[in-house]
C-alpha cells in the first residue's frame, strides 16, 4: 500500500464493516482512521487500527517479562501472559476493550506527535498577568497535543481590588474566562477544536459572575463551567444561613470577606442550570475525601477534565479505556439472558493491565513531544513554557501512573438482561457488576505492584485517610490486606468518562446513560479539513454539523428476534433518558460511584417544561446520596448533540420555516377566569399535545352562561355551508350530560377575534411561550378596551408556563437584577427581591 487509500475506498470498506451504520463508518473514517501527511488513508477499516493498537500494547507487556511471584492474585497466578494476539481479541470489533479517542488516534501513529492523556488538569493559576498569560500558553500547547484541559480561576482575585500596574483595579477573575474560551476554539486538533473546564470555588468573592457567565450563551463557548461546592456551603443552603465569601479563598487570613445568603447563591445556581445546562455542580468535599489519590500530599485536586470525571492535582493527565458491558450477556434480549462474571473479572483485569501499559506509552510519547519540541527552530525563550509543562506531566505521570478504566453500555446490559432502567433489581444488579470490577482492577493493580513496583508516594497510613480505601477494608477485606502488604500499581483506578464516538461505534447505549431515543438524530461535528463534507445544521458558535438519524442498535437487535413481540415486550419501555425519573438516575449514580476511585460524568435530561425546583432537588438529592457531580440538560435549553428526529432545526445564519400540526375537529380545552381591574374576563385555550394550539377569550358578561365550576372542555371545530368555520363548546355537567354550546366567536367583538386568529396561529407554530407573551404585553393600542383584552391574552397564557420559567426579558424593576424575573404559578415573581406582578 505504497500510496495509502482515498476517502471514498476506506469509506466504503468501513461503510461495510459497521454492516451499512453510516455514523458508525464517518466517525471512524474522519476521527480515527490514520492517515499521512498527504492526507491518504492508510488504515482501511477499524481492524487495522485495533492491530495497531495491539502491536503497541504487547510491546510494552514484553518489557515486563513474566515470573513467578508470592502474593498473586488467584486468577494472577493461573493467567497467561498478554501477547500481540490476545491484545487484539481483546480490542477486535469494539467487543471487549475500548480506548478513548486519544489513544485510537495517536497509539503507534508514525504521522503525529501527539498525546495519549485524555484528561490535563494544569496548575493553580499564579495570580498575575504573566501568571494568567502562562496558562493560556499550556493551554494552546496541550490543544494542540490532542488533550483536553480542566483549570481553576479559584486563585484569581475578585474584581475592584487593587493592584501596582496603570489599570488600578483588576477587572475580576471572571474576565479571564473569554480568553480561556478563545484560546480553546483557536486551536485546532486535526479538525476538532480543544475541550476546557473552568472551575471556580463557591466561597471565591466573584462567584455570582462566574454562575452567570454563561447564560449568554455566545460566551465563553469554548468551556464547560463547574462550581466546586463544599459541605460546609451545602449544609448552609440547607438551613439556610450566611456564607462568608473570602478570597484567597482557602486562606486562614484572607484579605476579602463578605457574607452572603447561602440560598441565594444556590437560587443563582439552580435557575441558571435550568435555563442553559451551566454551571454544573462538583461536590469538592466528596472529589477529595472519597478518592485514592487526592488524599496524598502533592496529589490535592485543583480541578477537573472538561467533562468532570477526572478530578486531579495541578500537573498530572489521564488517559481513559472503556469496557463494554453488552459483551458480557449471554444468550440477551431473551429469558434465558446471564451476566458472564467470571469473563467480565478477567477483562477487567487485563483492561487494568492495559491501563498501566498506556502510562508507559505516554511517557514515550512525551519523550517524543519533547524531542521534537528541543528540534523545533524557536528560541529557546519562547520554547520553555511547553518544555516546562511536559515534563512536569512526565514527572507527575510516572509517580502516580494514574489510571480511568471506565465502562459503557450500562442500559443496553440493563435490557438485554431484562432489567428495567432505575428499578430496585437493576440497581441490585448493577452493584453485583460493579463490585465484581472493582476487585478485578485492585487485583491487577496489586498484582501488578509485585510484579513492577507500587506508584512512588504508596503509602500504608496516609491510605487510611481515604474514605474509598476504608470502604474496600470494610467489602472487600482480602484485597484490602494484600494492598496494606504490597502497595498498588496505580494512585487511582477508575471512571466513568462519557463514550458517544466509542459507543456509536461500539453499537450500545453511552456510558452510564440510559438510551437517549429508540429512534433519533445525532448530530457530528464536521472536520473542517474534510472536503465535500456539508453540514445540516450550524450551530450558535459558527460550528457545522452533520445529521444521522439513528435506530439504537439494541432496540434494533431485540426486535428481530422477534418481531411479533416488538410493542408488547420492549425491553426499553420507560427507559429512555426522557422517561426514567431522575431519582432512579441518582440511585444508579451512587451505587457506581461507591465502587470508582475518580468521578462519573452523568448528565440527567429533563423536560423542557420542568419547573426550577425539580433542578434543585436533583442537586441536593445528589449531594446527599455521596455522589461528586451532577450536570443536568433541560430541553431545548441549548443546542444539543443528540435530537429528537422531529426536532427543527434552528441554525444562526437562517431561518427556518415550521409546519403547524394539523387541528384536530376536537380539541380539549381550557378555561381560565380572571379579572382586569375590575373586569371579569374568561378565556378559552385549546390544548394539543400539552401546549396552548389556540384562545378564545373576552369579557365574560359578554359570553355565554358557563356555570362557575367548568374548568375543563372541548372545543369542536364545525364546518358550516359555504365553508365557513364556527368553533362550538362541550362540556360536561353535573349528571354527567353533554352540554354544547355554539359559537365560541359571539363573545368576540370583531377585533378580539382577528387578533385572537393572529395569536393562535403563532401559538401552533410553536414560539414559546415566554417570547410569546413579550410579544403580546408589547403590543400598543389606542383603544382602550382592545388593551384589556390583550391584558387577558398575557394573563391567560402565563398559567401554561412551568413555575422558575424565565422572562424574555428578565430585568427586575425593583432591584436590578438583569436575570431575576421569573414565572411562578402564573405570575411574574423576582427570584432575588421577592417582587410580584399577578396583575
Amino acid at each position: 500500500m505504497p500510496e495509502g487509500y482515498s476517502f471514498d475506498e476506506v469509506y466504503k470498506a468501513t461503510l461495510d464493516y459497521f454492516q451499512g451504520d453510516e455514523l458508525a463508518a464517518s466517525t471512524w473514517v474522519t476521527k480515527y482512521a490514520l492517515r499521512d501527511m498527504n492526507e491518504r488513508y492508510r488504515e482501511y477499516t477499524p481492524d487495522d487500527m485495533h492491530r495497531r493498537m495491539a502491536i503497541e500494547f504487547a510491546r510494552i507487556e514484553n518489557k515486563y517479562r513474566k515470573v513467578a511471584h508470592e502474593g498473586l492474585s488467584d486468577y494472577g497466578k493461573k493467567r497467561h501472559a498478554l501477547n500481540q494476539q490476545s491484545v487484539y481479541d481483546l480490542l477486535k470489533d469494539f467487543k471487549y476493550l475500548i480506548p478513548q479517542g486519544s489513544v485510537m488516534s495517536v497509539l503507534g501513529n508514525p504521522y503525529i506527535t501527539a498525546s495519549l492523556s485524555n484528561c490535563v488538569v494544569l496548575p493553580e493559576i499564579y495570580d498575575s498577568y504573566g501568571g494568567i498569560f502562562y496558562t493560556d500558553q499550556q493551554m494552546a500547547q496541550l490543544f494542540k497535543r490532542r488533550c483536553g484541559v480542566g483549570i481553576d480561576i479559584s486563585t484569581l482575585r475578585p474584581a475592584g481590588q487593587r493592584v501596582h500596574n496603570a489599570a488600578g483595579t483588576t477587572s475580576g477573575a471572571v474576565t479571564f474566562m473569554d480568553r480561556f474560551s478563545d484560546t480553546t476554539r483557536e486551536v485546532a486538533q486535526h479538525g476538532r477544536r480543544g475541550a476546557l473546564m473552568i472551575t471556580m470555588d463557591i466561597a471565591h468573592p466573584d462567584i455570582e459572575d462566574f454562575i452567570r457567565s454563561k447564560q449568554d450563551l455566545n460566551r465563553i463557548t469554548g468551556a464547560n463551567i463547574s462550581v466546586k461546592l463544599t459541605d460546609e456551603f451545602m449544609h448552609a443552603v440547607e438551613h439556610d444561613e450566611e456564607f462568608i465569601l473570602k478570597w484567597p479563598v482557602e486562606s486562614d487570613a484572607p484579605k476579602i470577606l463578605k457574607k452572603v445568603r447561602a440560598k441565594h447563591l444556590w437560587n443563582l445556581i439552580i435557575v441558571s442550570a435550568h435555563r442553559s445546562a451551566e454551571p454544573g455542580l462538583i461536590f469538592w468535599d466528596r472529589q477529595h475525601k472519597y478518592s485514592t489519590s487526592s488524599i496524598y500530599p502533592g496529589f490535592k485536586n485543583v480541578s477537573t477534565n472538561p467533562c468532570s470525571e477526572i478530578a486531579m492535582q495541578g500537573g498530572d493527565s489521564c488517559r481513559l479505556i472503556a469496557i463494554n458491558l453488552l459483551s458480557f450477556v449471554n444468550n440477551p434480549f431473551t429469558s434465558g439472558a446471564s451476566f458472564d462474571h467470571e469473563l467480565f473479572y478477567s477483562v477487567c483485569y487485563e483492561g487494568q493491565r492495559l491501563m498501566d501499559d498506556l502510562v508507559d506509552l505516554e511517557l514515550e510519547a512525551i519523550d517524543r513531544i519533547l524531542d521534537k519540541v528541543m528540534n523545533d527552530p524557536e528560541p529557546d525563550h519562547i520554547k520553555d513554557p511547553e518544555i516546562r509543562t511536559w515534563k512536569l506531566l512526565k514527572e507527575m505521570g510516572a509517580r502516580g501512573r494514574r489510571t480511568g478504566l471506565g465502562f459503557t453500555a450500562l442500559a443496553d446490559m440493563l435490557a438485554a438482561t431484562g432489567y428495567k432502567f432505575g428499578e430496585t433489581e437493576s440497581i441490585n444488579f448493577i452493584d453485583e457488576v460493579m463490585r465484581t470490577k472493582c476487585k478485578a482492577e485492585f487485583d491487577s493493580s496489586i498484582d501488578l505492584a509485585i510484579e513492577r513496583g507500587a506508584f512512588h508516594d504508596f503509602d500504608h497510613e496516609i491510605e487510611k485517610r481515604s474514605e474509598f480505601i476504608l470502604m474496600m477494608q470494610h467489602e472487600f477485606p482480602e484485597v484490602f490486606e494484600r494492598m496494606m502488604k504490597y502497595g498498588r500499581r496505580n494512585i487511582s483506578l477508575s471512571t466513568v468518562a462519557p463514550t458517544g464516538s466509542l459507543s456509536i461505534m461500539a453499537g450500545t447505549s453511552s456510558g452510564i446513560e440510559p438510551v437517549f431515543m429508540l429512534r433519533y438524530k445525532r448530530r457530528r461535528k464536521v472536520d473542517p479539513s474534510m472536503n465535500g463534507s456539508e453540514a445540516d445544521f450550524i450551530d450558535a458558535s459558527g460550528d457545522r454539523w452533520q445529521e444521522h438519524v439513528v435506530l439504537h442498535h439494541g432496540y434494533k437487535k431485540w426486535s428481530e428476534l422477534d418481531p411479533d413481540k416488538r410493542i408488547k415486550e420492549n425491553p426499553y419501555e420507560h427507559s429512555t433518558a426522557s422517561e426514567v425519573n431522575w431519582k432512579d438516575r441518582l440511585n444508579i449514580q451512587a451505587v457506581v460511584q461507591k465502587y470508582v476511585t475518580h468521578s462519573i460524568s452523568s448528565t440527567i435530561n429533563l423536560p423542557a417544561e420542568v419547573p426550577v425546583d425539580v433542578v434543585s432537588s436533583i442537586y441536593l438529592g445528589a449531594w446527599k446520596l455521596g455522589l461528586k457531580g451532577i450536570t443536568v440538560y433541560r430541553e431545548g435549553s441549548r443546542t444539543g448533540v443528540l435530537v429528537s428526529d422531529n426536532e427543527s432545526r434552528d441554525t444562526a445564519s437562517s431561518f427556518k420555516e415550521t409546519i403547524a400540526p394539523k387541528r384536530p375537529m376536537v380539541l380539549d380545552a381550557r378555561v381560565i377566569r380572571f379579572k382586569n381591574q375590575d373586569e371579569e374576563w374568561i378565556a378559552f385555550i385549546g390544548i394539543l399535545e400539552g401546549r396552548p394550539y389556540e384562545i378564545f377569550t373576552g369579557k365574560e358578561e359578554l359570553s355565554f352562561s358557563v356555570p362557575k365550576d367548568v374548568k375543563v372542555g372541548r372545543i369542536v371545530k364545525q364546518r358550516m355551508a359555504g365553508g365557513v368555520k364556527r368553533y362550538d363548546f362541550q362540556y360536561t355537567d353535573v349528571h354527567g350530560n353533554v352540554v354544547q354550546i355554539e359559537g365560541l366567536s359571539r363573545i368576540f367583538n370583531k377585533e378580539y377575534w382577528n387578533y385572537a386568529k393572529l395569536i393562535s396561529g403563532i401559538l401552533r407554530h410553536g414560539m414559546p411561550l415566554p417570547q410569546l407573551i413579550d410579544l403580546v404585553s408589547h403590543l400598543d393600542f389606542q383603544n382602550a378596551s382592545i388593551n384589556t383584552w390583550r391584558n387577558g391574552v398575557e394573563r391567560a397564557l402565563r398559567q401554561f408556563i412551568p413555575s422558575g420559567t424565565p422572562l424574555a426579558s428578565r430585568e427586575c424593576p425593583e432591584c436590578g437584577d438583569p436575570e431575576g424575573l421569573i414565572y411562578e404559578e402564573g405570575c411574574v415573581k423576582c427570584k432575588s427581591c421577592l417582587m410580584s406582578q399577578c396583575g
